[in-house]
């Protein structure tokens, strides 16, 4: 199991003392107050457009077309309050919708909403992260008692509970080869990995990493397999190997980081929420997303020429 040891801030510095490269800067992308307290899901569409939820107000979807440059994209149906976002391969948006325990589906071509999936035994969906057979993993975390659940929804709208009796289950994302599955357990500070089966069942669930303060929110891979991890109230990013090593912190401008995800034209510039500014932040990672790579990917393929 690996954890956090005492010392670990001197073990970073001597290592960058050694010739790494420093963590990059991070600035504004959309700037303090555009978003309220709430701001989550970001995620990047096929248009190269960054999206996120809670756009001035709750209940709505904010579109980001370049830096500085946010509006309005669409206000979800009365109830709905959306929490984390995925573009699926088809191209369409999902949206756990915490407030009326759904899976929203929205085509960006005409803004429509549907309930994909309304599950009332889910405490409230919060991440989503997509498997390859076009099914869902979603986090489910019980804020009363601490508790938390993640549940698998198929291809074609079927759920069930995959893991269950974890922490606050929060931050969810696979691995880019889609065998592991990571969940960010925030109230108990520390992320487990999961091994995924052939009928998409969650087996394992070990402690990968153990932090010693502040809560865990979303977290992200990227094609080497390492994990983008929102420290909430650190004011940072951890960046973890997939052995459970930490490996370098980025610094934020604001102290209480809630998502982040992959884009931009190399699939390295980072895209990061953060509440109480109401702002997105940005850098620069060494490698692309695995999300961002998958969806390149799936928009590459074309249908098989008639015969």
């Amino acid at each position: 199991m690996g954890r956090v040891e005492r010392g670990c801030v001197v073990v970073l510095m001597l290592a960058a003392g050694a010739g790494q490269a420093a963590p990059p800067a991070s600035r504004d992308w959309v700037g303090e107050g555009v978003f309220p307290r709430g701001i989550e899901g970001p995620a990047v569409g096929p248009d190269g457009a960054l999206y996120v939820v809670n756009f001035a107000r709750p209940g709505t979807i904010g579109r980001v077309s370049g830096q500085g440059k946010a509006r309005l994209f669409l206000t979800l149906p009365a109830g709905s309050v959306a929490s984390g976002l995925r573009f699926g391969r088809d191209g369409r948006l999902y949206a756990a919708d915490h407030r009326g325990h759904n899976i929203l589906r929205i085509d960006p071509a005409d803004r429509s909403v549907s309930v994909w999936v309304h599950e009332p035994r889910m405490h409230q969906p919060n991440d989503l992260t997509l498997a390859a057979d076009g099914g869902v993993y979603a986090s489910d975390p019980d804020w009363r008692s601490g508790s938390g659940r993640v549940w698998y929804v198929s291809a074609d709208g079927q759920t069930r509970v995959v893991a269950d009796g974890l922490g606050t289950a929060n931050g969810i994302a696979l691995s880019p080869d889609g065998r592991r599955l990571y969940v960010a357990e925030t109230r108990q500070r520390r992320i487990r990995v999961f091994d995924v089966g052939a009928d998409a069942g969650l087996s394992g669930g070990r402690v990968l990493i153990e932090f010693k303060e502040h809560g865990l929110d979303g977290l992200r891979a990227d094609v080497r397999g390492n994990l983008y991890v929102a420290r909430y109230g650190a004011g940072e990013l951890a960046v973890v190997s997939p052995q459970g090593k930490w490996l370098r912190s980025v610094p934020l401008k604001g102290r209480f980081p809630t998502n982040l995800t992959f884009g931009g034209e190399d699939g390295r510039r980072v895209f990061v929420t953060l509440d109480k500014r109401g702002a997105v932040e940005s850098f620069v990672a060494p490698y692309p997303g695995a999300d961002w790579e998958r969806m390149k990917r799936a928009l590459k393929k074309t249908p098989e020429p008639a015969t």
